[in-house]
């Protein structure tokens, strides 16, 4: 399977199999990314995660709203 993949790409087996690993290095790297906040600041921000705004009509329309990978479904 990924010798048919890579000869579909027109890539060897190795540069096929690079690029897998690498986009999946990478999706992992972006998933756990870390900051650092003050201790207080760090509150705030737990207190805004802990009592979020009402919802309102521009973020219904937002919610709703189609994105450009939706296409003209």
């Amino acid at each position: 399977m990924i010798d048919q993949a890579a000869e579909r790409l027109g890539r060897s087996r190795s540069d096929f199999m690079l690029e897998a690993a690498c986009r999946q290095a990478e999706d992992v790297l972006l998933d756990q990314t870390y900051f650092a906040l003050a201790p207080d600041r760090f509150a705030a921000f737990q207190a805004l995660l802990d009592a979020p705004p009402p919802p309102s009509d521009r973020l219904r329309r937002t919610l709703q709203a189609k994105g450009p990978w939706d296409g003209d479904q």
